[in-house]
């Protein structure tokens, strides 16, 4: 398509950016839209997946038919098989009547399944035998129905480390990902950070009746070279807030900085002495190097305070070599006195007794599941029990977080 073209569909459906892995994203999806094949689109949460959907179903012969877009991490397990494929009377409790289910609303139609990655097993069979046929059965039913439906897919879930996992069937991500579309996140888009914070500025300045805020050439820099891990979502909230909060319609750095929030997994390598030339897949992954770490640590100090005892015993002086920076000696004296550093126990005279009880003390309370239960509990409280908020936040599924929540007992 030409460029005139691809900017004409930028318009009607609310696209901004000039970044070329976006607009080969816009072509691909407009060529593609014509067939019936299934799209599969990936890329990290809030980069706006939801839009190429909708282009697909706009472009093709269904666009006069049903479109229903459905969040497949929001929906709980033990419901997902009815609304997606409906229920007849009295198949469980509560099925007081038939339910046609998205997959019989839609016929003629397409179906976005956003969040694809986080349908349970048994529901992914149902799936392949829809993309595979176009059967279904309904819950509680035994007789088999025909959709004609076109199903375009969105994930910010590695399908391939899901299939490696066992969470997710390799075969239906085959017919999934017949085409995909790769959504780039917002750090990769250079100048189109600052042409999407203009937007958003502009809208909220509609929206609140108040002049529009601006960025200095400083804060311009700031803006583009910061990583967003929230990507346009969170760039949209932050300039939200900062069109409410400041009165001073000029934006600059430091102003801008004090908005940007320090991603967790890049503050927790600096925190606990992580070397950050290592690559993590993960925050988890990150603990367990912080664990393992400390745990390193935590044998040094056991040799330090063993040598210390020792010394102290004859009384000698001297600090062993290669002590680290946050061990302080206290001064030799006739008995021997607690040694004390974060997380540790005071050692008392039975040395090898107490150094064992700290060792395990340490283990204990830096559990990883009491961590998890720890963040997802403050997420909760900070947005006042509301899920959907607190998932968000969490960068996880409702679903998830759902599960999460019964997992620890955090009702």
């Amino acid at each position: 398509m030409t460029k005139a073209e691809i900017q004409q569909v930028k318009l009607r459906f609310g696209i901004i950016g000039n970044t070329d892995s976006l607009v080969r994203a816009i072509d691909v999806a407009i060529q593609v839209a014509p067939t019936d094949l299934s799209v599969l689109i990936t890329g990290e949460s809030g980069v706006g997946k939801e839009s190429f959907p909708q282009i697909i179903h706009q472009f093709s012969r269904r666009k006069h038919g049903q479109y229903i877009a459905v969040n497949c991490g929001a929906i709980p397990e033990g419901t997902i098989d009815s609304e997606l494929f409906g229920h007849e009377k009295g198949a469980f409790t509560g099925a007081i009547g038939d339910r046609k289910g998205y997959f019989g609303e839609a016929d003629g139609g397409t179906i976005f399944l956003d969040e694809v990655g986080e349908l349970p097993l048994p529901t992914q069979a149902r799936l392949l035998r829809v993309l595979e046929s176009g059967e279904f059965i309904k819950v509680g039913s035994s007789k088999v129905q025909k959709t004609d439906v076109r199903i375009v897919a969105a994930t910010n879930v590695n399908l391939s480390n899901a299939i490696a996992e066992g969470r997710f069937r390799e075969d239906l991500f085959y017919r999934l990902n017949t085409v995909p579309i790769q959504i780039p996140p917002l750090r990769e888009r250079g100048d189109d950070v600052v042409l999407l914070f203009r937007k958003f500025a502009s809208d909220f300045a509609e929206k609140y009746r108040m002049p529009a805020i601006q960025l200095t050439e400083d804060a311009r820099k700031v803006l583009v070279a910061y990583s967003w891990p929230g990507n346009v979502r969170q760039l949209k909230n932050i300039t939200e807030q900062i069109s409410i909060i400041e009165t001073n319609r000029e934006i600059n750095s430091t102003i801008l900085q004090s908005y940007l929030p320090q991603q967790s997994a890049q503050r927790l390598p600096a925190l606990f002495g992580v070397k950050q030339s290592k690559g993590f897949e993960s925050e988890r992954e990150i603990l367990y190097q912080v664990l393992f770490d400390m745990r390193q640590d935590v044998t040094e100090l056991k040799r330090l305070v063993h040598d210390i005892m020792s010394e102290r015993s004859v009384g000698a002086t001297n600090v062993p070599q290669n002590t680290p920076s946050y061990y302080t000696p206290a001064p030799v004296v006739t008995q021997p006195q607690p040694v004390s550093t974060i997380n540790i126990h005071p050692v008392v005279s039975k040395q090898d007794e107490d150094i064992e009880d700290t060792e395990e003390y340490v283990e204990e309370s830096l559990s990883l599941d009491d961590l998890e239960r720890e963040v997802i509990r403050k997420a909760l409280d900070k947005h006042h029990g509301k899920r959907k908020a607190a998932a968000q936040d969490l960068n996880i599924s409702e679903r998830t977080l759902y599960r999460k929540i019964k997992e620890y007992g955090l009702d």
